[in-house]
């Protein structure tokens, strides 16, 4: 039997009062199963932590002795039991480390994907199936409007900028992802990275990703050629709005990020439409929970074939 109150969200985010935990919570809490390492999903400072040996590794380098007083670590697919709910980790191809959290109470399975992408990466675990009674899905991207290119084509607009780059992304997972994509599909530009993000590549080559070639920028670099591309956080990326002698991009799955009528760079690392669709035909859901999202187009494309209910 389907329990409706399963999940909820209260102050301190998704909380499973049969199990005593929060999912991805957004305050320090007593316990917290954590889905990936991105700062929104990992706060710093709760007790005990569940989570991947990637996931951990992100927490520590951010947060340090804050990170949580106690962690259990648990490989892909070893289920681990909470106050009674068993939990098995699923890959869920976001980033290094991300994972579906399936929960099993009762006979009734509930699927919490967490962000996830179907899209090829070389620089993280890819997405697996599993079948579950309750999907609870994020919806980041859940709209019709929106289908996500091809990475490879995107990356390939490099090619054609015969200036230098300054590449806005996210430190932790789209970067060393971009490092990888240019390394294969534009070998002839040469790779800087802001120092800011040069130690968390070492948490992925140290994981056994190899990103490919780079370097830690140099500005009397920059100076002499025209084949580099500059990846910097976003932070940086804002305060060299008024940068010349460079092309501008931002590497995102959000419009309003491109900051060039000439040259867009769109790549997500969150599932788009029709991959939410297919996540749906996949998982075999009795019933579809969403979050982190609007779920309505949803509820409307499902009409009474499938229930959809909106958790925020």
């Amino acid at each position: 039997m389907i329990l409706d109150d399963f999940v909820q969200f209260d102050a301190n985010g998704l909380y499973c009062k049969y199990g005593g935990f929060y999912i991805d919570p957004v305050q320090p809490v007593e316990k917290a199963v954590i889905s990936h390492a991105h700062a929104d999903h990992a706060v710093a400072g709760n007790r005990e932590v569940w989570c991947t040996v990637g996931t951990q590794a992100f927490m520590l380098f951010r947060y340090t002795k804050n990170a949580a007083k106690i962690f259990n670590v648990a490989v892909y697919r070893q289920q681990f039991n909470i106050c009674g709910v068993a939990i098995t980790f699923i890959p869920a191809g976001h980033m290094l480390g991300s994972a579906q959290v399936l929960m099993e109470y009762q006979g009734t399975t509930y699927l919490y994907t967490g962000d996830f992408k179907l899209q090829a990466d070389a620089t993280c675990e890819p997405l697996e199936w599993v079948k579950a009674d309750v999907l609870i899905t994020e919806s980041t991207f859940a709209n019709p409007a929106t289908q996500h290119p091809d990475p490879v084509l995107e990356i390939s607009k490099l090619n054609d900028i015969k200036i230098n780059i300054l590449l806005g992304a996210y430190g932790l997972g789209k970067s060393q992802r971009l490092i990888r994509l240019i390394n294969d599909h534009a070998p002839q530009k040469a790779v800087l990275v802001h120092h800011r993000i040069m130690p968390l590549n070492l948490v992925y080559e140290k994981a056994g990703y190899a990103l490919g070639k780079y370097q830690l920028y140099n500005r009397k670099l920059m100076k002499n050629q025209q084949e580099y591309v500059y990846i910097v956080p976003p932070f940086t990326f804002d305060s060299y709005i008024r940068a010349t002698g460079v092309k501008r991009l931002f590497a995102s799955g959000w419009k309003n990020l491109q900051v060039n009528s000439q040259d867009t760079l769109y790549i997500s690392d969150h599932a788009d439409w029709n991959d939410i669709l297919e996540m749906i035909k996949q998982v075999q859901p009795t019933q579809i929970w969403t979050l982190h999202g609007d779920g309505k187009h949803l509820r409307e494309h499902f009409n009474d074939t499938l229930f959809v209910k909106l958790l925020n």
